[in-house]
């Protein structure tokens, strides 16, 4: 199983995601992430998405940016998108309904029926981070269980 998590630029939500994933999920499983923005390509996640990953034990420091591409449609078997301007743009790239069908909002993957975005927190505070980085360790349980219940 291939996963992908999207969001704008690829340097705060989705690494987090990535790295908290990974945590979740065998090593059969590949996570990845990617931006629907090409702006920060090749950089390292945001400092405040490290620290806070690395206070809880998890290394994103050598993840980098990257635009998603239509390879990804391809090779991914689920794209997680972090809101939904990140989800239209997403769908809109896509080239069929099959790969259409492998898109979703993570929160809404993951049940969480009070909120369905992931707020970005890139123009917060370390507080902000945590906060994310709460959401997303919930959302990745919920997801990494029904995941492996599905294989």
């Amino acid at each position: 199983m291939k996963i992908l998590m999207v969001c704008l630029g690829n340097i705060c939500r989705s690494p987090l995601a990535e790295g908290i994933m990974k945590t979740k999920l065998p090593e059969d499983y590949m996570v990845d992430s990617a931006g629907t923005i090409s702006m920060h390509e090749g950089e390292h996640p945001d400092k405040r998405a490290i620290k806070t990953a690395a206070n809880h034990g998890i290394d994103i420091s050598k993840q980098r940016s990257r635009p998603i591409g239509a390879k990804d449609f391809e090779i991914f078997d689920k794209i997680y998108c972090m809101d939904v301007d990140v989800l239209a743009d997403v769908v809109s790239k896509a080239e069929n309904e099959e790969q259409r069908q492998k898109i979703s909002l993570f929160l809404e993957a993951a049940g969480d029926h009070k909120n369905t975005e992931v707020p970005d927190p890139y123009w917060g505070d370390m507080k902000d981070f945590e906060n994310v980085f709460q959401l997303l360790d919930k959302g990745c349980d919920k997801i990494a269980e029904n995941l492996l219940l599905e294989s």
